[in-house]
């Protein structure tokens, strides 16, 4: 392995781009190649800080605030490949790396954080900002940047500063594990089947189940694996009650098996050092720092949206399993209602109210066609088209490559969609960038990307969707418009940058354009004969949208009530697992619906802080669209021109430039109340 200072950043394949459409040269990269550029590329950013910090001239906006912000541009590089890897084709070389990698990183930042140099100019420019004529974006960078100084422990004593450091640094290695953790238990169970198993599967399950079982040495049989993709249709159409339990349980006991991969130490750990981290910082609790900076300030707030909303999905739930029991026992089942038969019993009931199951839907709903359904939406909303580009080297063969330009014809950024499940995938589904879209210095282009886990097909045959598929592809490309139509001028806000509950807006709101009629009867096609979804199909699936509702909010909610029972509190519980089952007999939780993500393998809040003390922000940016969208549905017109350029302007292109409330009600005009989400859910 080449040493760091052998390494030249300006010509390296991961720090010099110079692959087609100013993409990275995917094929000239190694797995080898990341420790020394990496250990290159820490070293340069250090020099850049260490340039800064040390310079003698009076600080200005230009000499700090700018280049800080556009230090580490090699290090971004590299970072942006090397985590696209590591969650989306990873192997025991890069996980080995990413081990090492997070708490270098971690060491890193801290270093940058609690340089005194350097906080010292930071904070002049801060004392004296309001005479210094700033136009309200660079203010709005200068304050977040003071902020972020202060509460990663910039104030603190010499002895503050180094706990906090040792902190984070431990919390990175924690949130390593914890991901590698669920990957590998994901990735190692798998249930075969074979034939005689079937009963009751759809033709298109059983095709995924055969390429997933062929994909893991079993050509001839077929898998059941904790892929959402398979896991949930199997569970909603499969007759075999044993094996909808055998696969219940594997699901729900992803991280919690015992032996290296078990995650109860890790959250243990975790959870005592978020509480040691928010004391330090002088904060009552975990979330009482995380939620600091976000819309909803406090965990108060956050408990005034989730209450009302459990109370209700709970009702909702207990009206919804008296009839799924009265169809199992009509059935003739005489065994408890138990979790496993949810989905199942859910879906013939479905039948029963709506004449229709979730199977007739798939051949209307292919994966183009769905694809070209996204990029017509923002075409007609936001002027943009994509173009495929075929040929292109990515991190993996299934990558591919569009081109996005204006309307005038000019090139915008690029996008990059993996859309297959793979034992070298994280499950999930998610939106990050190679590169963001800024103004400043030289100014970057956007290369977003989404990473989906849908079956992959057989050779030959389309992927088809479910419903909650489908909405997942629009979710996640609302987050790409939202990296790739930034406007603003400032790195540290473009794109998703943005307190955590506003973040899921541009993404939950793009999801109602998907049950648009125009869009469905445009692109929801038949596979075979190519016809539209019939009228009354259509009009089937429209009305079963809040179908399910207590079913859905209770999984949802109770994951984001434990996620605030874990980090409101001022310590942590010394046993998470037992603290989890009696939060959530404090909450009444029914015992035939798991919560939609466990405690062991809820990778939002453990997996890294991204969604700790924040899972609500989904229900909370869910207030913020229904009402969003109701704005559309007053006009008459789903596509309002004027509407759609008041939502590019506030919402897609502003990115974090401004406070996220002043940016809504320039949209709308006001600030929503609960109720179009309350009805938008089927609630009430």
């Amino acid at each position: 392995m080449p040493s760091p200072q052998s390494v030249d950043l300006a010509s390296h394949p991961l720090t010099a781009w110079q692959g087609p459409l100013g993409l990275p040269d995917f094929a000239h990269i190694g797995d080898g190649d990341f420790a020394s550029v990496f250990d290159a590329a820490l070293k340069a950013h250090e020099d850049e800080i260490e340039t800064i910090a040390g310079n003698q001239d009076e600080p200005t906006v230009e000499n700090t605030l700018q280049a800080l912000e556009l230090a580490g541009d090699a290090l971004d590089r590299v970072s942006s490949i090397f985590w696209c890897r590591a969650g989306a084709h990873t192997n025991d070389a890069i996980q080995a790396l990413e081990r090492e990698i997070s708490p270098k990183m971690s060491r890193h930042f801290s270093a940058i954080s609690m340089n005194e140099r350097l906080f010292a100019r930071i904070d002049e420019l801060y004392q004296k900002r309001d005479g210094l004529g700033l136009d309200a974006e660079t203010l709005r960078v200068l304050e977040k940047t003071w902020k972020g100084f202060v509460r990663s422990g910039a104030k603190l004593d010499a002895e503050g500063k180094k706990r906090l450091a040792a902190i984070s640094e431990e919390l990175s290695s924690l949130g390593t594990a914890f991901g590698q953790n669920v990957l590998a238990d994901e990735r190692d169970w798998a249930l075969f089947l074979d034939e005689a198993d079937l009963a009751g599967l759809p033709e298109f399950l059983k095709s995924s189940m055969a390429e997933a079982a062929e994909m893991r040495g079993q050509k001839g049989r077929y898998a059941v694996t904790l892929s959402r993709s398979i896991y949930e249709p199997f569970s909603t159409f499969s007759e075999r009650r044993d094996l909808r339990e055998i696969a219940f349980r594997a699901f729900t006991m992803r991280g919690q098996n015992g032996g290296a991969t078990d995650n109860t130490a890790v959250v243990r750990d975790t959870l005592r050092l978020r509480a040691e981290k928010a004391k330090l910082l002088g904060y009552a609790s975990f979330a009482a720092l995380k939620l600091d900076n976000t819309m909803a300030k406090t965990p108060q707030a956050v408990h005034a949206l989730l209450d009302p909303v459990w109370e209700k999905a709970l009702e909702k739930a207990a009206a919804d399993q008296q009839q799924l029991e009265r169809l199992a026992a009509e059935a003739g089942s005489n065994e408890k209602f138990a979790a496993w038969d949810w989905r199942f019993y859910q879906e013939k009931l479905r039948a029963e109210k709506f004449a229709f199951d979730e199977a007739e839907l798939k051949p209307y709903l292919q994966l183009d066609r769905i694809i070209d359904a996204c990029f017509d939406v923002a075409t007609k909303l936001f002027g943009i088209t994509f173009v495929e580009k075929q040929g292109i080297a990515a991190w993996h063969e299934d990558a591919r490559v569009f081109v996005v330009r204006n309307a005038d014809g000019s090139e915008r950024g690029l996008f990059l969609a993996d859309y297959f499940a793979r034992p070298s995938k994280r499950s999930g589904a998610w939106m990050s960038a190679l590169q963001s879209g800024y103004k400043l210095g030289h100014g970057s282009m956007p290369i977003i990307y989404n990473i989906m886990n849908f079956a992959k097909p057989p050779a030959g045959e389309p992927a088809l969707l479910s419903v909650d598929e489908a909405k997942t592809l629009f979710h996640e490309f609302g987050h790409a418009l939202h990296g790739m139509l930034t406007e603003v001028t400032w790195p540290s806000v473009a794109g998703t940058s943005v307190s955590r509950d506003f973040v899921e807006l541009p993404s939950q709101l793009y999801e109602h354009w998907l049950t648009v009629p125009a869009v469905l009867e445009k692109h929801a096609l038949h596979v075979k004969s190519g016809q539209p979804m019939p009228k009354a199909l259509l009009d089937k699936m429209l009305a079963t949208r809040t179908f399910g509702a207590g079913f859905a909010t209770v999984e949802f909610t109770s994951s984001a009530l434990m996620d605030m029972a874990y980090h409101a509190r001022p310590d942590a519980p010394e046993e998470p697992l037992r603290f989890e089952a009696e939060t959530l007999a404090g909450l009444d939780m029914p015992d035939t619906i798991a919560m939609r993500h466990r405690t062991p393998h809820f990778a939002h809040v453990f997996s890294g802080e991204g969604y700790s003390a924040g899972y609500y922000s989904y229900m909370w940016s869910e207030v913020l669209d229904a009402d969003a969208f109701a704005a559309f549905e007053e006009t008459g017109d789903p596509f309002d021109p004027e509407l759609a350029e008041r939502l590019r302007k506030n919402i897609y292109a502003a990115g974090g430039s401004k406070d996220p409330e002043e940016l809504y009600t320039a949209f709308r005009g006001k600030m929503p109340s609960p109720e179009a989400m309350m009805v938008k859910r089927g609630l009430v």
